[in-house]
């Protein structure tokens, strides 16, 4: 079957308003398909009402375990957080933690399902579970996971594996970067990818967006359409109506305006390329 297929995906919905409007404006007026809802987000209330006002815009889980803020509070010593609920900053560090110290698994087992459950508290239709800086695929993380999977019917996941060469075809920058990272995530990927055929959880192909994250523009995502594989892409982006000096590096403003490009709807159309989201509905273009 050589029918190509993408889910357009906005992660971050809940983080502020900036990227709330920015996600509504990309369902309504562009190519948008779903969105990952921070359910810790400082907007994570308005986001909501949003969607629901937006039944057909798909809503899965962002799940958020660095850089932000927790849905539990974590005491003792060691601790998940910081005394206000912060994760740490740095994804390493993170990383590391939840790895080598064994004490943090069980604070790290009730954060996640408490955020699960924090999203399912909301009535909205879970689609799809992603991860902040994709730490959902970290061993540990994923390890706790897969039991929730079922537990919670989640039925799709983000599977974030990326050609290395078709990128640098779009993209030559961060050569390095990009080249460590579509190597750990490649290791990552083939450790989750049998697991989750096992149990029946859906996932794309390829993920577009791992390996230039925060510069999906316009021109990029034309030339990305161009290469698409046969079968399901998920293209995600971090659009917002105002660019966050948080991000450095990230071109939200012009990700959004990716989103609403009618060369990139041209495209889609010219292409044949069926613009869909995880429950496999397709929007016109």
């Amino acid at each position: 079957m050589n029918e190509r297929r993408v889910i357009i995906n906005a992660d971050d919905f809940g983080v502020s308003s900036a990227v709330n409007r920015a996600v509504i404006k990309g369902w309504r007026e562009g190519v948008l398909t779903s969105a990952s809802l921070m359910v810790t987000g400082a907007a994570c209330d308005e986001a909501v009402d949003l969607a629901r006002q937006n039944p057909g815009l798909q809503i899965g889980l962002r799940l958020t375990l660095v850089q932000g803020k927790s849905a539990l509070h974590h005491g003792g010593f060691p601790a998940l957080t910081d005394r206000e609920g912060n994760f740490p900053n740095d994804p390493v560090l993170a990383g590391m933690r939840m790895f080598f110290i064994k004490p943090l698994h069980r604070q790290l087992a009730s954060e996640i399902e408490a955020q699960i459950e924090k999203f399912i508290a909301t009535d909205l239709p879970l689609s799809h579970i992603d991860g902040h800086l994709n730490i959902h695929m970290h061993p540990t993380v994923f390890d706790i996971l897969c039991p929730l999977l079922a537990k919670y019917d989640i039925s799709s996941f983000r599977l974030s594996s990326e050609r290395l060469g078709n990128e640098l075809q779009i993209a030559r920058n961060r050569l390095m970067g990009k080249a460590i990272d579509a190597f750990i995530f490649g290791r990552l990927a083939d450790r989750c990818r049998s697991e989750l055929k096992i149990r029946r959880v859906a996932f794309a192909t390829e993920v577009k967006g791992l390996l230039n994250s925060g510069r999906i523009t316009e021109e990029y995502l034309l030339k990305a359409l161009d290469s698409l594989q046969a079968g399901l892409t998920e293209v995600y982006l971090h659009p917002a109506e105002a660019d966050n000096p948080q991000l450095p590096g990230y071109l939200q403003t012009e990700e959004l305006a990716a989103l609403l490009s009618g060369r990139v709807k041209e495209k889609l159309r010219k292409l044949g390329i069926k613009l869909c989201n995880y429950r496999g509905e397709v929007k016109d273009v």
